[in-house]
């Protein structure tokens, strides 16, 4: 049976091979007379060099990414900011959507899924982000909403989109429904309970578990949390007709399933969930299913505060869709090294855990000759995957810190490094 690393090699270059492919280039580039000069930011070193997870100043970047082609210890100026500003725009700010749909098919045809119950599990959720943007020669602080679907057993976006404004974490998940099959199992958090969303569901079908609270929502739920029971299927009210209109769902009562879940520091949460059987999916399996939701958070964690993601390499909507394109596309090849890295040098009891934030320099000086120059070799990949291997940090079980709202640990866009 072929290694993991075999299996990562496969990916990558089945990556590059995409990136040069005609295909992709028609699909997103703007005008038909782009790239079709001979120039040094060809339209696949565009790609790679957004791909290799860019935090700062971009002409610092630039020189380090053609450094790190040539392999080499000192910066090259090949070109300037400028002029990958002026080349950047004759792409498709969605490109990223398309690079990323073509790295889950290879991963999903290279390495099995872990699932839970036969079922694929995907968290869907949103973060608010502040970014620089510049109106008219004027910059200011716009906000906006990162949304992702994401699979936390192999750790890797399935889709991801950036709003404008305030935005509507329900509507963008409507949005990126088309993303789901009736294999899957979607978790959510407890700002998405409504009424259309479980009939929209289920008319799909998509499997769901939703966290429910006292404090909002149902009033079958409240009465199901005070009554101490474990589990309670019960009859949800029809969708409004206008929220029926809109979101294509029936105009009908929904029957859905009430669980318990007790946390590790004795919090109560109710979740609503499509599973009906109680016997191929007991009352106890819930609360492990919901905890694995938190990955999510984790993971639009470590793009706003170990990639950047406010740290934008242009000053508008169209450069900062690009940005969370890439990082999160990044984010998902490193997600990948380290789960090889795990299974190729570490027990499958130990109580350590890859450091994902130390991984991500490792694999940043690496992609642009890995999708450019093929130079993804499973021997090379080995011993990177042993280097990844030796940052380990302590996983401890039901260990939870209170989360207390704070100021953003991370610098503005004006602090961005040099």
């Amino acid at each position: 049976m072929p290694s993991l690393t075999l299996k990562y090699s496969n990916v990558i270059n089945a990556l590059a091979r995409y990136l040069s492919s005609q295909d992709l280039m028609e699909k997103s580039r703007l005008d038909p007379r782009h790239f079709t000069r001979d120039r040094k930011l060809t339209f696949p070193v565009i790609l790679s060099f957004l791909l290799s997870g860019v935090q700062g100043a971009v002409q610092s970047e630039l020189n380090t990414f053609f450094a790190d082609l040539r392999n080499r210890a000192e910066s090259i100026r090949k070109v300037s900011a400028q002029a990958f500003s002026a080349a950047r725009y004759k792409i498709s700010s969605r490109v990223f959507d398309e690079v990323n749909r073509e790295l889950i098919a290879h991963v999903e045809k290279e390495i099995s899924i872990p699932r839970w119950q036969g079922l694929r599990v995907v968290a869907g959720d949103g973060t608010t982000v502040q970014l620089t943007m510049r109106k008219k020669g004027i910059r200011s602080i716009v906000s906006g909403v990162a949304f992702g679907l994401y699979l936390p057993g192999i750790e890797r976006f399935l889709s991801f989109k950036l709003q404008m404004g305030s935005g509507n974490e329900r509507q963008m998940l409507f949005e990126s429904i088309d993303e789901l099959c009736p294999q899957d199992l979607l978790l959510l958090d407890r700002g998405f309970p409504c009424r259309w969303l479980p009939a929209v569901l289920i008319a799909r079908p998509i499997h769901f578990c939703i966290r429910c609270d006292l404090s909002r929502g149902f009033k079958v739920v409240r009465e199901f949390l005070r009554s101490g029971e474990s589990e309670r299927v019960v009859t949800l009210r029809a969708p409004n007709r206008r929220d029926a209109e809109d979101y294509d769902c029936p105009w009908t009562s929904t029957t859905v399933r009430l669980v318990r879940v007790v946390t590790p520091n004795g919090r109560i949460h109710g979740v609503m969930t499509s599973l009906l059987d109680a016997i191929a999916f007991p009352t106890a399996a819930f609360a492990g299913l919901y905890h694995s939701r938190w990955r999510i958070e984790e993971a639009f964690k470590r793009i706003k505060h170990r990639l950047g993601l406010e740290h934008t390499s242009g000053l508008s909507w169209h450069a900062a869709n690009q940005d969370f394109g890439a990082k999160v596309s990044f984010d998902n090849l490193n997600a990948l090294a380290a789960y090889v890295a795990t299974d190729a040098h570490l027990d499958p009891d130990s109580p350590y855990r890859i450091n994902r934030t130390q991984a991500i320099q490792k694999i940043k000086e690496k992609v642009g000759r890995w999708l450019l120059a093929g130079a993804a070799t499973t021997r090379q990949l080995k011993s990177l995957m042993k280097e990844i291997a030796r940052d380990l940090q302590k996983l401890v079980p039901e260990r939870t810190n209170p989360h207390h709202p704070q100021p953003k640990p991370h610098l503005s866009h004006a602090y961005k490094p040099a």
